[in-house]
């Protein structure tokens, strides 16, 4: 007998990289990489599914920038090659580890994987796996949503007019992507402040994630903590679904969940460092540095130094992915038969676990996570008391909510902004919030000009007021501050945050000044070329 509901959340992001001036660059290689070892994983696990009648309902999250970059060509292009080497490489390796079963195993199986990835991207998906997901959404599989523009932090963004640019933005590039209106967003960082709901609402949003505490620190508190989404609002009812802290601790932890077991294989040891270098120089970047290239021989084992880790053993990983799965669905029906009397007694409802995770965790991260997915699908199609759900399809069931106004609030290091907002990368924001200044004082001038009076605004006005808006949304992107906190790619973070402002600053001038060179635009076009959808009047 039914007693609740799972929706498993991931959230696909990465920062928008695209540098065709460049042969080659240290940071594309963040999307090849999850391409790789996430996306074309996840679709290899749901083709399996569908090809065995196996029914799941899952959501994702896919950012605008994100897509952008999955369907652009010069993209495609290079990871086409990205996955040659690869196949190359793996074929080099079952040479050389000929005389060692076990790597040789393994060396086996990276190469019949590569050589599945390689079959699907071209021949199944023709390089576009925003069709590909796509597809699952139209067959009814998949629920796609949404998430901010270029995932800029909105709690921190001055004007209301900017936050909602970056929402609509995210809608209208949804929409050319999907030929339908998202129905949830993924706030990036999870980033809620009173009051958005009436910007997600005028978007058509329905619903968004929220991290545990937001829904646990409204106000009034919340009935049914986390296990019942609660209207943000009484006039928009946009649901904020909170996510349970349980089941983001025992698979997202390294250390308390799932991926840390010895059993699994190792992240940090990688042939790109093991090997001999004039073998592997071939598989680097033309700059000659070593880096990960994706083949690694080596588990976890415990909290050993790296050179002391054992060998992979695919087989031993897989069954333990068996006992994790085991494990995770006794646990949520534990959940699951806590809490549902309540709802029974209260208001014949059926609790729900939200349990929403960055994608790029299957499969990048742990390895062995997109099979930990098909398990748990393929296992919850066994038994009737817990099942899977959109949180879409939960609303349409359960239209009647508690009205709680969320409390401000993101996830990540305490919970509310830290990772964004501190003493290393506050200095951001004076400079984002007099773009943001900026960019509404043009738009609100040429806003008020009947076009028929002001007819250069269809024209090199508009280019460069599209344009400008293009280099504000990639500025306000929260990666940039995230990489700065964190000390990953710090030096890349801020080159890039001081490149998009500069091109908006001189953009801003040359408007100002009549001085609008369009070979400029062009020019920057050509590298910032997402969202072709843009009309600076997002701003309006």
């Amino acid at each position: 007998m039914l007693k609740g509901y799972l929706s498993i959340v991931l959230h696909a992001h990465l920062p928008y990289v695209r540098h065709p001036n460049f042969t080659d660059f240290m940071e594309e290689d963040w999307l090849y990489e999850a391409i790789t070892e996430t996306y074309l994983p996840l679709l290899a696990a749901f083709e399996e599914l569908y090809r065995d009648n196996v029914p799941f309902r899952m959501t994702i999250s896919l950012s605008p920038p994100l897509c952008e970059m999955l369907t652009d060509e010069l993209l495609q292009n290079r990871y086409s090659q990205h996955l040659s080497r690869l196949v190359e490489l793996a074929e080099k390796e079952i040479v050389n580890t000929a005389g060692d079963g076990l790597f040789r195993d393994t060396a086996r199986m990276y190469h019949e994987r590569f050589r599945k990835l390689q079959d699907l991207y071209h021949n199944n998906y023709n390089r576009n796996l925003v069709q590909a997901f796509g597809r699952f959404q139209q067959l009814g599989y998949l629920e796609i949503i949404t998430c901010a523009g270029t995932h800029g932090f909105l709690p921190l963004m001055k004007h209301p007019e900017s936050v909602r640019a970056q929402v609509m933005t995210s809608v209208r590039n949804y929409q050319k992507h999907f030929a339908r209106k998202p129905a949830g967003i993924w706030l990036p960082e999870c980033g809620y402040y009173p009051g958005l709901e009436a910007i997600l609402a005028q978007a058509g949003i329905k619903y968004f994630i929220i991290d545990t505490h937001g829904i646990t620190n409204g106000s009034p508190t919340p009935i049914m903590n986390t296990y019942l989404p609660v209207y943000a609002d009484r006039q928009y009812k946009v649901a904020a679904f909170g996510r349970d802290a349980e089941t983001s601790r025992q698979v997202w932890s390294a250390k308390e969940g799932y991926p840390g077991d010895a059993n699994y294989r190792e992240f940090y040891r990688d042939l790109g460092y093991d090997a001999d270098y004039q073998y592997i120089k071939p598989y680097l970047h033309s700059d000659g540095v070593r880096r990960n290239v994706g083949i690694k021989y080596y588990r976890i084992t415990g909290d050993v130094p790296l050179h002391l880790k054992q060998p992979y053993n695919r087989r031993n990983a897989l069954a333990k992915i068996q006992n994790h799965v085991d494990n995770f669905i006794f646990n949520r029906q534990q959940q699951i038969n806590y809490i549902s009397g309540k709802f029974a007694i209260r208001n014949s409802q059926f609790p729900i676990i939200i349990a929403p995770y960055d994608a790029e965790l299957f499969g990048h991260w742990w390895f062995e996570g997109p099979d930990f997915i098909e398990a748990l699908v393929r296992k919850l199609n066994t038994q009737e008391e817990l099942k899977l759900i959109t949180p879409n399809e939960y609303l349409k069931q359960q239209p009647k909510l508690q009205v709680s106004q969320p409390s401000f609030s993101t996830w990540g290091d305490g919970g509310y902004c830290k990772v964004w907002l501190n003493g290393k990368n506050d200095w951001f924001y004076r400079h984002l919030h007099k773009a943001e200044e900026r960019m509404l004082e043009l738009t609100r001038d040429r806003a008020s000009e009947p076009v028929n009076q002001y007819p250069s605004v269809n024209g090199l006005h508009q280019k460069a007021l599209n344009q400008m808006a293009r280099e504000l949304l990639l500025a306000q992107s929260s990666d940039w501050t995230f990489l700065i906190t964190t000390q990953h790619s710090e030096c890349y973070a801020q080159n890039r945050f001081k490149t998009h402002l500069s091109r908006f600053n001189r953009l801003y001038d040359d408007i100002k000044n009549d001085t609008i060179d369009e070979a400029y635009i062009d020019e920057i076009q050509a590298e910032d070329n997402l969202f072709e959808e843009m009309d600076y009047r997002v701003y309006a």
